[in-house]
């Protein structure tokens, strides 16, 4: 009785933890709704979070696995910077087509992750070491690249990345239907898998929430997702960055959870050596985990260098702050092992809607500042706290 006492106590925890960013990213919201009389709930300054920060919670994603391995990459700003730099030679001053920009800033992308998870993976040296001096490296490059000068305008297809919106596919007066659409299907498929998920617990005999409890978590995501999408499908439509963050939070989230190397990611965080001992390939799953972290700091690159419209040299300055927080406030353990997609997206939106929020209230940058590492100090005390806590009956 004792036993199952401790480990129902210790499986709400646990929830309460996976559940809590998400309340406290609704009470974050409700606070600001109310100090700027609505205007954060707008619908255009609801898209205009989604638009404005997409570039973080791609580089959020990639962080999140670095992470996950008790590493991490501190050169996420300046690679953005460098693939945004060959996307603007590449389409402004030789005058290719957009697609050729986004193509070869992909690739540069890929040779930098190439690059970094040789020197972590087969030669040992700390993730810290080798993105550090990455920082400089790609910094360096993208002056070079550039010749100290910003590159601008871009072409009009480059720009519609960030800046384009899906709406009238299937009409709507006043709405977008298939942005309402689109968001019905994605809550139906995450209630259907919630259903599965309980489901197979039950059989496993694994505890599991109250039925009350777990029926009134999907009614309030359901409520939210949809005010959202109504929100959006009344501005202008679904924005294409939205519709990239979707499936990369659909791909990552399955990688993570589903897949075997996530399942080896996850182990090497917890312990690295037990890993090795039970066949896990650590040099190989690290080498691809900072390959796959190039690849989208150049997708996080080609974003906001739409949005911006602009290459410059002191692009990206100051990003893997960002997408580190939104990893630590979304939940990532500092040790490794810790963390999910969803929780990083999470813990960016945080974030966004705190910057967006303090902007509405005229709130100066330097307050920003220290209010944001207030919050991601307490996510990570929090962390440490919640794993001392020990859980007995």
């Amino acid at each position: 009785m004792s036993n199952t006492f401790s480990t129902l106590k210790g499986a709400l925890r646990t929830n309460l933890r996976q559940g809590g960013l998400a309340i406290a990213l609704v009470v974050i919201v409700i606070f600001f709704a109310i100090v700027t009389n609505g205007q954060i709930l707008s619908s255009q300054n609801v898209s205009n979070i989604i638009v404005q920060n997409a570039y973080v919670l791609v580089l959020a994603i990639g962080m999140l696995f670095a992470i996950l391995m008790a590493d991490i990459d501190l050169s996420v700003g300046s690679v953005v910077a460098l693939t945004g730099a060959v996307a603007g030679v590449v389409t402004v001053n030789h005058g290719m087509p957009w697609w050729a920009g986004v193509i070869a800033a992909l690739i540069t992308g890929l040779l930098v992750g190439v690059w970094q998870g040789f020197w972590i993976a087969f030669v040992g040296i700390p993730a810290f070491i080798v993105t550090l001096a990455g920082m400089l490296i790609f910094r360096g490059l993208t002056m070079i690249v550039l010749h100290n000068l910003s590159i601008s305008p871009f072409p009009s297809g480059f720009r519609e990345i960030s800046s384009g919106y899906l709406n009238g596919l299937l009409g709507g007066y006043g709405y977008d239907v298939f942005t309402l659409l689109l968001v019905a299907i994605a809550l139906a498929a995450y209630v259907f898998s919630e259903v599965r998920n309980r489901r197979r617990s039950i059989a496993n005999e694994v505890p599991v929430s109250a039925s009350g409890t777990w029926i009134a978590r999907i009614v309030l995501v359901c409520l939210i997702a949809m005010a959202f999408a109504w929100k959006i499908g009344t501005y202008k439509g679904t924005p294409y960055v939205l519709i990239i963050l979707a499936a990369l939070i659909l791909l990552y989230s399955f990688v993570a959870g589903r897949t075997v190397i996530g399942r080896q990611i996850y182990a090497i965080g917890g312990n690295k050596e037990a890993a090795a001992l039970s066949g896990v390939k650590v040099q190989w799953v690290r080498f691809w985990v900072f390959v796959n972290n190039g690849v989208l700091c150049a997708l996080a690159g080609i974003i906001f260098t739409s949005r911006l419209n602009m290459a410059g040299p002191k692009a990206g300055q100051g990003f893997e702050l960002d997408a580190i927080a939104a990893c630590f406030i979304g939940g990532a353990a500092v040790t490794g092992g810790v963390g999910t997609v969803v929780g990083a997206i999470v813990g960016g939106l945080v974030m966004a809607v705190m910057n967006n929020g303090m902007s509405l209230l005229g709130v100066g940058i330097d307050y920003q500042q220290a209010i944001k590492g207030l919050v991601v100090l307490g996510a990570v005390a929090f962390d440490l706290l919640n794993k001392r806590r020990p859980v007995t009956a």
